[in-house]
C-alpha cells in the first residue's frame, strides 16, 4: 500500500459516509412513500415501480461507474454520483408521475458508481487480511442510509411535507460531497484523464470479466437472490407496518431505523467472524439459511402482535438480508488484484443490481395478488433456497479457489 498515511487513515470513513448519503437517497423515498404516493394517484405498487426504476438505471450505472473511475478518479466519481442523485430528488420533489420517473432513474444512476468506486479505494488502501472486517464496516453505510432515512424522513414529512423530507436528504448527499474533497489528490493521483468516457458497450467489460472466473459467477448469482430479499424488505417494510398491522408512520419508520441498525451490527458481525472464523462462504451459507427461516415466519406477524415480537423478527431480518455486503464484496476484492477491484465489483454488482430491478415489483404483485405483504415475503424463501444449495455445494474455502 503506497499511499500516504492520511488517505489510509480517512479512507473507509469516508467511502462509509458517502455510502450512507447515496443509501439514504434511494431509501428516503419509500420511506415517505404513503405520502408520495397520495401525491402522485398510485398504490403501493408504486414503491416496486421506483425500485425497479432505480435499480434499473444502477444495474447499467455499476458498470460504466468502473469506466468513470478509471477517468476521473474513485472520489471524483463518488462526488459526481452524488450530484446525480441530488438531481434526482429534486424532480421527486415535483407532483408528476413523469418527474418521478425521471427522478428514480437519476438517483439509480447515481447510486450505481458508490460501491466500484469505493472498493476500488478500500483495495487499494487496506491491509488484505482485514478485507471482510473493512468492507463490511463501509457497507454498513447502506444501513446506516436507511436509519438516517426511517429516523428523519416521517418528522420532516410531518414538519414540511414530501418536499422538506426531500430536500433533508439532498442536503445529506451534498454534505457527502464536501466531506470527501480532502482525499481527491491523494486517491484520484492514479487516474486516466484520457481514458474515453464510457459507452453503453462498456457495460458489458465487467459483465465477460465476471463471466470468465466460475467463483465470481457464482457469487454473483447469490447476490442476485439476496439483493432480491434485501430490498424487498426495506421497500415494503413502512407500507407493511403501517397498511397490515396498523402501525402509525413515526412507528413503522422507527422500525424500518430498527432493523437496519441491526443490519449495522450484523455487517460489521459478519465481516470479523468471516475473518477470524469459518470463512466467507460458511458465514454466507448461515446468513441465506437465517433469511430463509425469517421470510417464513413473517405472515405469522398481525395487528395483534406484541411489539417486542414484531421488532425481534425484523431485527433478525435485518441482521441477515442487510448484513451480508460487506462478506460478499470483500471475497469479490479477494479475488482480483486490487488495480481490477473496480471492475470485478462492477460486474457482480450488475446481477446484484438486477436483483433489486425484478424483485420488489414481483413481490408487489405477489401481494396484491394475496392481500397481505407477509405472505409475499414468505414467498421469497424460494429462491433463498436456491442460495442455500449453492453455497453448501461451493468450495471457495480451498486454497487457490479464489483465483479461480
Amino acid at each position: 500500500m503506497s499511499t500516504a498515511p492520511f488517505a489510509r487513515r480517512f479512507t473507509l470513513p469516508i467511502t462509509l459516509w458517502v455510502q450512507a448519503a447515496s443509501s439514504a437517497a434511494v431509501i428516503a423515498p419509500t420511506v415517505a412513500a404513503p405520502r408520495l404516493l397520495e401525491r402522485l394517484d398510485l398504490g403501493p405498487i408504486g414503491v416496486g415501480l421506483y425500485i425497479a426504476c432505480v435499480y434499473f438505471a444502477a444495474m447499467f450505472a455499476s458498470p460504466l461507474g468502473a469506466q468513470i473511475v478509471r477517468r476521473l478518479g474513485p472520489i471524483r466519481a463518488s462526488q459526481v454520483a452524488l450530484l446525480v442523485s441530488v438531481a434526482g430528488l429534486a424532480l421527486l420533489i415535483w407532483p408528476s408521475r413523469a418527474a418521478a420517473m425521471a427522478g428514480a432513474l437519476l438517483i439509480g444512476l447515481g447510486y450505481g458508481p458508490i460501491t466500484p468506486a469505493s472498493s476500488q479505494m478500500l483495495a487499494r488502501t487496506t491491509d488484505p487480511r482485514h478485507y471482510a472486517l473493512v468492507f463490511s464496516i463501509k457497507q454498513t453505510g447502506v444501513p446506516l442510509g436507511g436509519v438516517i432515512a426511517g429516523l428523519t424522513v416521517p418528522w420532516w414529512l410531518g414538519w414540511q411535507g414530501v418536499p422538506g423530507a426531500l430536500a433533508g436528504t439532498i442536503v445529506l448527499c451534498l454534505l457527502g460531497v464536501a466531506s470527501a474533497q480532502p482525499l481527491a489528490a491523494e486517491l484520484d493521483r492514479e487516474r486516466d484523464a484520457a481514458s474515453p468516457w464510457p459507452r453503453l458497450a462498456a457495460v458489458m467489460a465487467p459483465v465477460r470479466f465476471v463471466a470468465a472466473h466460475p467463483s465470481l459467477r457464482a457469487l454473483a448469482a447469490c447476490s442476485f437472490v439476496f439483493s432480491m430479499v434485501q430490498v424487498s424488505l426495506t421497500s415494503y417494510l413502512v407500507s407493511f407496518l403501517e397498511g397490515e398491522l396498523r402501525w402509525t408512520l413515526v412507528a413503522a419508520g422507527a422500525a424500518l431505523s430498527a432493523m437496519q441498525v441491526a443490519g449495522v451490527v450484523g455487517r460489521i458481525g459478519w465481516g470479523l467472524v468471516a475473518d477470524r472464523g469459518p470463512g466467507a462462504r460458511r458465514v454466507l451459507l448461515g446468513l441465506a439459511a437465517g433469511m430463509m427461516v425469517c421470510a417464513l415466519a413473517m405472515p405469522a406477524l398481525a395487528p395483534q402482535s406484541p411489539v417486542f415480537a414484531v421488532v425481534a423478527l425484523l431485527c433478525a431480518f435485518g441482521a441477515t438480508a442487510v448484513g451480508w455486503n460487506g462478506v460478499y464484496l470483500a471475497t469479490v476484492a479477494r479475488m482480483v488484484p486490487h488495480e481490477q477491484a473496480a471492475m470485478a465489483t462492477a460486474g457482480t454488482l450488475f446481477f446484484t443490481f438486477f436483483g433489486v430491478v425484478i424483485g420488489p415489483p414481483v413481490l408487489g404483485l405477489a401481494g396484491s395478488l394475496f392481500g397481505a405483504l407477509g405472505w409475499a415475503y414468505a414467498l421469497l424463501a424460494l429462491p433463498l433456497s436456491y442460495t442455500v444449495w449453492a453455497l453448501a455445494r461451493a468450495r471457495w474455502d480451498r486454497p487457490g479457489a479464489l483465483r479461480q
